[in-house]
């Protein structure tokens, strides 16, 4: 019986005879290109603690009178809008999680 660690490592070495002629196919055992889940759930986080600062900004410029009511009132509608995705989008990994927990070993 092969391992899957040998299976992937002989289609590797096919793959590589045949000169890449597989059309790009990439080897299962390769990282995924452009990161994972883990990667886009800490720019989604990183990009909602920035619009927080931001949003922070635009009110200290409206209450120090250098800044405008309608940015200020922009800046916390989108605000509120980042805040609610990253619930919903929190929501649904708890959700897949608790399903995952139900599963049948």
């Amino acid at each position: 019986m092969t391992s899957p660690t040998a299976a992937a490592s002989a289609y590797a070495s096919i793959s590589g005879l045949m000169g890449g002629a597989a059309g790009g196919v990439q080897s299962p055992l390769a990282a995924p290109k452009g990161g994972g889940f883990g990667d886009m759930l800490e720019q989604a986080i990183s990009g909602f603690a920035e619009q927080g600062r931001q949003t922070d900004a635009k009110a200290m410029e409206a209450i120090s009178g250098k800044g405008d009511v309608v940015d200020v009132v922009t800046a916390v509608a989108e605000s509120e809008l980042a805040l609610d995705t990253l619930v919903s989008v929190r929501d649904k990994v708890i959700a897949a999680y608790e399903e995952i927990m139900r599963m049948p070993i």
